[in-house]
């Protein structure tokens, strides 16, 4: 899949998350600047691998630390 496509399926991820629109950006950090607790996190797996029809480990989703970094395992694993 490419970039540009990976980027638009996981900014609709963020927004079905709740994620305001203006707080999406390449170096938005999941825990400092959009404050993701446990029920985010749930919610944010669930659409992603709905969206992106994967399955992810739990180790994995803890090494998503920013949406860059995201972007990044999705272009290997989609």
């Amino acid at each position: 899949m490419e970039d540009k496509k990976i980027r638009r399926n996981l900014y609709r991820v963020l927004r079905k998350t709740g994620v305001q629109k203006q707080k999406i950006k390449l170096n938005t950090s999941f825990d400092d600047d959009l404050r993701f607790d446990n029920v985010d996190w749930s919610i944010f797996a669930f659409y992603l691998e709905g969206v992106f029809d994967i399955s992810i480990k739990d180790e994995e989703l803890n090494k998503l630390h920013d949406i860059r970094n995201t972007i990044q395992y999705l272009g290997k694993t989609a």
